[in-house]
């Protein structure tokens, strides 16, 4: 762009000062380049502003949403383990181990022993303690469901502990 151009067009957008402006008005009043020139730029302006702004496709917004989501989908995780949840597993592991406790010594029953005959036949158990059946509460698919529970705790923990070691990793390089 040349000189004349260049301000004219500040004229146009204001964003020229105060001593240019009334010496461009003077060049436009008097010389038959710059009024052209002004008169040119000027419609060449009001052009622009009619047109407007074009928008992109709505092809194109998606596309740059789903490549930002890309981005934000390849930033690793930070979980963070809630202590409540903890507390919480924790505590209903205790009261069932609370209970099963109360619930056996409420089940047992303790009658006077007579030492000297217990003794005398080796180390048995009194014959006033009777001892529950346990046969009809560990039977075979609660015993199966049991260790099929511990088995995938178990996957869960060295999963955790894999990728605890994997992530330090990450942190040193």
């Amino acid at each position: 762009m040349n000189t004349i151009e260049e301000r004219l067009w500040n004229y146009i957008d204001g964003s020229c000062s105060e001593e240019e402006r009334k010496a461009i008005d003077i060049l436009i009043t008097q010389d038959e380049a710059y009024r052209s020139k002004f008169e040119e730029l000027l419609n060449f302006d009001s052009h622009l502003a009619k047109m407007g702004m074009d928008e992109p496709s709505m092809g194109f917004t998606f596309k740059v949403m789903e490549g930002i989501r890309a981005e934000e989908a390849l930033k690793p995780l930070h979980a963070r383990i809630n202590k409540n949840i903890i507390k919480g597993i924790g505590g209903f592991f205790i009261i069932t181990i609370l209970f099963f406790v109360v619930y056996m010594l409420a089940t047992t029953h303790i009658a006077p022993v007579n030492l000297s005959k217990g003794l005398s036949n080796g180390l048995k158990l009194p014959e006033g303690i009777k001892m529950p059946d346990l046969k009809n509460y560990f039977n075979k698919p609660v015993l199966e469901a049991f260790f099929c529970v511990d088995v995938v705790l178990g996957l869960f923990l060295f999963d955790a502990y894999l990728r605890r070691k994997k992530v330090s990793k990450q942190i040193l390089k």
